[in-house]
């Protein structure tokens, strides 16, 4: 039952679109309404504020890794392992690409799967964000990036925490981001897909 509530817990924190709450409070349009209609930070940037899409990004990606921690504080008794941890974080992830509150319309998770892996293990969190900027870095591509980090993290959770359990439970999360990345994908096989498309 505790494991059930946390997962239903981290689905609602999750749920919260951090791109149209800042949106509105900041007088923005709905980013649902322009560029890509993707409710993440790099569309909000198109709408001229930088300061929104820092605001959305650092909300997205503190919400997966709030949800972890604020796990890990249970007691004992609950039996919150590294496992119910993973479970709790695709749960937030899944969250943000279909949130209950913003009508099941979500963004493609890059900042809060990075959060959770953060959340999961500070080295595994790392580990995943050097292959992301290293990827961009290259190929001034984000979603290209995106796609690197999806690819390592689950092989870089067989080491960090080491939990074969816990790395299938990541391969989900990859899976479920590069499924949202299909477009991008598309894209990049044509050369067609330039600058800053993904968060």
């Amino acid at each position: 039952m505790t494991t059930l509530i946390l997962l239903l817990g981290a689905y609602l924190v999750g749920s919260l679109s951090f791109a149209v709450i800042v949106s509105r409070v900041m007088g923005l349009p709905d980013p649902h309404s322009y560029g890509s209609g993707n409710p993440g930070a790099t569309n909000v940037l198109r709408s001229g504020s930088r300061l929104a899409a820092g605001l959305t990004l650092a909300g997205d990606t503190l919400k997966g890794l709030v949800v972890l921690l604020a796990a890990r504080q249970l007691p004992p008794e609950y039996g919150i392992g590294q496992v119910e941890l993973a479970l709790a974080g695709v749960a937030a992830f899944i969250g943000h690409l279909y949130p209950v509150f913003f009508g099941f319309r979500g963004g493609k998770g890059v900042a809060t799967a990075g959060g959770v892996l953060f959340g999961l293990s500070l080295w595994l969190g790392l580990g995943v964000l050097v292959c992301w900027l290293g990827t961009f870095l290259l190929t001034r591509i984000s979603s290209a990036g995106a796609l690197a980090a999806a690819a390592v993290a689950p092989l870089l959770s067989l080491v960090v925490p080491g939990d074969a359990r816990v790395a299938g439970i990541v391969l989900v999360m990859s899976a479920l981001l590069v499924w949202r990345h299909r477009e991008n994908i598309r894209r990049l096989r044509a050369g067609t897909e330039g600058g800053v498309r993904s968060r």
